[in-house]
């Protein structure tokens, strides 16, 4: 019986470790939250910088911020710099969605909303399936997701 338990105890705590070393849902939301507020506080110009360097603030793990202009150009990005200033708007997944022409568009009718595609996880380096949870700031997204492990 000891011996059973554990074992469990230790498969536990491999699991919550493992999960920690990923960001979760309500995680990419929170720092979707916090990047808005950034972003009212000093200013788009500061804010996105601050995105794009990767402070501390606005990454963590396999989390980051990006912004999304209403054209599909990338105005920020946590997790590749080279990104900014391209326009994404016909940017498509493995699996052929194009997923930038989606966030683009329901920031069109939607405030809150999310949108999921495959792609290539910073930690991993695996392409995932991730969820992204965007919020329409004047005209930009401002967006976060987690990958689905």
């Amino acid at each position: 019986m000891r011996t059973l338990l554990s074992l469990t105890l230790c498969c536990g705590l491999i699991s919550t470790a493992y999960a920690a070393e990923f960001g979760t849902a309500e995680e990419a939301q929170a720092l979707v939250k916090k990047a808005v507020a950034h972003i009212q506080s000093v200013g788009p110009e500061k804010a996105y910088a601050d995105f794009t360097t990767k402070k501390p603030d606005f990454v963590d793990r396999d989390l980051y911020i990006f912004v999304i202009s209403s054209k599909g150009i990338t105005l920020a990005h946590g997790s590749n710099d080279k990104l900014v200033g391209k326009d994404m708007l016909e940017l498509k997944d493995l699996d052929g969605k194009a997923f930038i022409r989606e966030i683009v568009e329901k920031a069109k009718t939607q405030n809150n909303y999310s949108v999921d595609y495959k792609f290539t996880d910073p930690v991993t380096k695996k392409i995932l399936p991730k969820i992204l949870f965007c919020e329409k700031l004047n005209e930009t997204a401002v967006c976060s997701g987690f990958y689905k492990h």
